[in-house]
């Protein structure tokens, strides 16, 4: 699932905090037996997705959350953005989007939710490090509603037709090379 010498690239980032509890996650199923779930996920789930996507590729994630000041202006703030860069069927490193400014992208501050920031997110991403094979971009309530799902008795669930079902209710947007092949 994980390389041994897995990178981390802009830990100082404060996106890099939503990416810690996951990375635990990870390293929880790993290590864990077959019996061994996290919100719904297990390690046959993990693995399977990543023996399917391409030989080097990337998964991307951002997710926005609206925020109201003081004049009851509505403005929507980055809150997860981060990149996971696979190799042959693992994750070699982690990324947040913050350290994609080098290559073009906007300051995370600038990044908002919809179709144009999303496409400058894919074209950084895909130069910076390499091809995007699965990104989902949507409002934070969906991802933690998808990201911590689980069944009654807290087992596993299939977390891509949950996907699916959440797209198909415009509630998150999915692209990339690998969104047509359902895993």
């Amino acid at each position: 699932m994980l390389v041994e010498d897995l990178s981390i690239v802009d830990g100082a980032s404060p996106l890099w905090e939503t990416m810690r509890p996951m990375l635990d996650a990870a390293l929880r199923l790993e290590t864990g037996d077959d019996t061994t779930v996290w919100h719904g996920w297990n390690k046959a789930q993990v693995e399977t997705f990543l023996r399917r996507s391409p030989h080097h590729c990337c998964v991307v994630v951002a997710a926005w959350e609206t925020l109201h000041d003081e004049q009851h202006a509505e403005r929507d703030v980055l809150r997860v953005g981060w990149v996971g860069e696979l190799l042959d069927g693992q994750v070699c490193a982690i990324h947040t989007l913050d350290t994609l400014t080098i290559v073009g992208l906007p300051h995370i501050h600038d990044l908002e939710p919809g179709y144009e920031h999303a496409r400058a997110i894919m074209r950084a991403v895909h130069a910076g490090i390499a091809p995007v094979a699965w990104a989902i971009f949507t409002d934070k309530t969906t991802w933690d509603e998808w990201l911590f799902a689980t069944d009654s008795e807290g087992g596993v669930i299939d977390k891509s037709a949950l996907l699916r079902s959440l797209s198909q209710q415009g509630r998150c947007v999915l692209l990339g090379s690998q969104v047509g092949h359902p895993q």
